[in-house]
């Protein structure tokens, strides 16, 4: 009677919380509608040379174009004729009605040959102002109106074309993508989980929960980063991540729980006993299992990017609430349910009993026998596969990919093509350098003004520039032309004091994003003085190929740090846990090796191309985005640990209970190798559907989530690892592992 008294006010203190959870949950639920509207597809890298030249264009030059589109026209007549300058005017004059355009420059504002593309077609560079939210959204309304203007013009000219690109467009035609993407892994990973666990649980209902729980984590994730967005700069990655790792930890926490209480039930409790039995079991499991997953995403903020901080802080949430969610409503959901937990079996399905469950155990205890008796032999018939792929880490390239990983059917990547055929594409990927002197003026001494002028044309002798553009340049290297420049022109080009100036650089077709990212690194590393011959001068660059050398330099920087965090702070975590040394160690070292080996696979496939047609990309990359390795050793370390937790700590259980290595290590398999194949299984599935879409840097992401759980769930747990642990004996457990007693505070694993 006591006994029962106890588990019924346990019983109701759960039902109180998971209350409060739900009435929580559904209350944010509504905010996760369209949340990616308020996220950021700009990659921000806080404190970057290139951050500082947009932020010094719009406080010190108060330049109408930090943030620009370029509005690409085609089948008008010449711009440089009468009938196309007429066109061109009522273009323009539209646009300026505009509320969000700050400015705008064409062939009429200044008669340069660059507006004068080849094939007769032209371009508007086109400002933009955001007062509210990010500048990418007044995108929609600049479509709208240059669609409007296009079938205004269409009457006289059938064949006129009017498309938008550029930084800004380019970034929300990423976002619609990513959202696209989002959508098709859905559709693509619901299914195929439900058949996984259908295969599992045989019941309908009881692979519904964790199904269930994979969505609400995703929503309530989603809902709260609208709330983060309104205050930091999030990115779109969030979309993605938030399903990728809803879909995956959501699930495989529930499926711990549901695993655990059907095994309660078959036993013979009651429903009520059943989910407590079930949350006290598998409630620890998945804390530590989601602390171990939160140390790599909190690694993962100290990166001052915008991108990486994002999935960061998209794990963090994922994770605590896929916890929350299991270890609360979870548990409430299954006391009420009770043996209807069956409910829905399917015909061609064995019920899950103890029967069932013996056979199943006992073909993984034959397994593990055969792994102790010959533990050598299976870590050489494991181990040469995965060090031979772990090798080819050794060629991983993280600088800019080649090819055109822009999604295809968007806009302004037709527009972009466009423009590279009118041979004028460097307007999108200029380097946006500026030059400041340390005393004379610019516009009002003709030494300033020579030092300007001989740097652009040292700037323009450059085989790898196109074309040079500043306010020398416009004024053909006469300061008395100066007032004949628009105001918009002065303001884009000079700053307010005249001691500094912007000089736009337009890279030749020729020149590849990783070349221009080594233009940047070249200048900056030359410096204004050597390049002026004006002591004390300085030079900043900034622009899009500025961003690309600044990202990858932050994140080369601090990937070692990033590492270190995430294998100290898990070994911490694992000594804390198992109060094993070398067992801690072990896990470490298996964790690194499936990290090491995901990312071989990752450059054959890739970075090589070998099969990648079948990701639906044509040929390989040769390099991979320099995000993809930092934010897959984050997440995989902390996924692969679960199963680590799982297998360890079960073993570690049968020692205390007195059975000797040989024995507890097939039993440790016996009980967990089934959960372990079942959760690796769903989580492959929801990482491939990511490979699927249009988001290169998702594609990648995905694929080297989806071979590091592979390789990790097979070869490593069920192979080398169980062999490590019979090589080792008693020293598995050295210092304390062994000596604690049976009610000490340890790992249970939660199957």
């Amino acid at each position: 009677m006591i006994f029962h008294d106890i588990m019924s006010r346990v019983h109701v203190r759960r039902f109180w919380l998971a209350g409060i959870v739900l009435v929580a949950v559904l209350a944010i639920l509504p905010f996760s509608f369209h949340a990616e509207r308020h996220l950021e597809t700009a990659t921000r890298v806080e404190g970057s040379e290139a951050e500082s030249v947009s932020q010094e264009l719009a406080n010190r030059f108060r330049s109408p174009f930090v943030d620009r589109v370029v509005l690409v026209i085609q089948g008008l007549p010449p711009a440089d004729s009468e009938e196309g300058e007429q066109a061109l005017a009522t273009i323009v004059e539209g646009l300026r009605e505009d509320p969000g355009v700050s400015g705008i420059v064409s062939r009429l504002d200044l008669r340069d040959p660059i507006f004068l593309g080849r094939g007769g077609g032209t371009f508007v560079l086109v400002g933009l102002a955001s007062t509210n939210g990010p500048v990418e959204s007044l995108v929609p309304e600049l479509h709208e109106r240059a669609n409007s203007l296009q079938n205004q013009l269409r009457a006289r000219y059938p064949t006129v074309k009017l498309e938008l690109t550029g930084e800004t467009p380019l970034n929300f035609d990423i976002r619609k993508a990513s959202a696209d993407d989002v959508q098709h892994a859905e559709s693509l990973v619901i299914p195929a989980t439900l058949a996984l666990l259908l295969l599992a649980f045989g019941s309908l209902v009881a692979a519904l929960i964790p199904l269930a729980v994979g969505q609400l984590a995703i929503a309530t994730t989603l809902a709260i980063a609208r709330f983060l967005a309104l205050h930091w700069h999030l990115s779109v990655l969030i979309q993605n991540l938030a399903t990728m790792l809803g879909l995956g930890l959501g699930i495989d926490y529930a499926l711990l729980m549901v695993s655990r209480f059907r095994e309660a039930i078959s036993a013979g409790h009651n429903g009520l006993n059943a989910s407590i039995i079930a949350a006290r079991k598998a409630g620890q499991t998945l804390l530590i299992s989601a602390s171990t997953v939160a140390i790599g995403f909190l690694a993962l903020l100290t990166v001052p990017i915008s991108e990486v901080r994002s999935i960061g802080i998209a794990g963090l949430l994922v994770a605590g609430m896929s916890v929350l969610l299991a270890n609360t409503l979870v548990p409430a959901v299954l006391a009420v349910l009770g043996p209807r937990i069956d409910a829905g079996r399917l015909p061609f399905t064995a019920r899950l009993d103890s029967h069932r469950a013996a056979r199943t155990g006992n073909r993984w205890r034959q397994w593990g026998k055969a792994i102790v008796a010959h533990p050598w032999l299976a870590i050489f018939v494991a181990g040469t596969p995965l060090f031979l792929l772990a090798s080819q880490a050794a060629r991983l390239d993280t600088s800019l990919p080649r090819g055109n990983w822009l999604p295809p059917a968007a806009e302004s990547v037709h527009a972009l093509h466009t423009l590279e055929q009118m041979d004028r594409g460097g307007i999108v990927e200029s380097l946006r350098v500026i030059l400041e002197l340390p005393k004379d003026s610019i516009a009002q001494t003709d030494s300033g003004w020579n030092t300007l002028d001989r740097f652009a044309k040292r700037l323009a002798s450059d085989p790898r520039s196109d074309r040079v553009i500043s306010i020398t340049t416009m004024a053909e290297s006469n300061r008395s032309s100066l007032g004949n420049l628009s105001r918009e022109s002065r303001r884009t080009f000079l700053s307010r004091d005249g001691r500094a100036a912007l000089l736009e650089v337009l890279p030749a077709a020729s020149v590849s994003l990783r070349d221009q990212v080594n233009w940047v690194r070249e200048l900056r590393k030359t410096g204004a003085a050597a390049l002026t011959g004006i002591p004390g001068a300085t030079l900043r660059v900034g622009g899009i190929p500025a961003l690309n050398a600044d990202y990858q330099t932050i994140v080369g920087d601090r990937f070692a740090s990033v590492m270190a965090l995430v294998v100290v702070g898990t070994l911490l975590a694992l000594l804390g846990g198992f109060r094993s040394l070398f067992a801690a160690l072990k896990a470490i070292a298996l964790n690194l090796l499936s990290v090491a080996a995901s990312f071989g696979a990752l450059v054959l496939v890739f970075q090589d191309g070998h099969g990648i047609s079948f990701l639906g990309v044509r040929q390989g990359t040769g390099s991979v985005f320099p995000i993809v390795p930092i934010v897959a050793f984050a997440i995989v370390f902390g996924l692969s640990m679960d199963y680590e937790v799982f297998l360890v700590a079960r073993v570690l259980e049968a020692r205390r209970g007195g059975l000797s290595e040989m024995d507890a290590i097939p039993e440790g398999l016996a009980r967990t190798a089934g959960l372990i194949t079942s959760a690796a299984a769903i989580m492959i599935v929801v990482f491939a559907a990511f490979t699927f879409g249009n988001f290169l840097v998702v594609k990648m992401i995905g694929f080297t989530l989806a071979v590091a759980v592979f390789i990790d769930a097979t070869l490593v747990r069920i192979m080398i690892g169980p062999a490590l642990l019979r090589i080792a004996g008693d020293w598995n457990w050295w210092p304390g592992g062994l000596a604690a007693t049976r009610s000490a505070p340890v790992m249970t694993s939660g199957e």
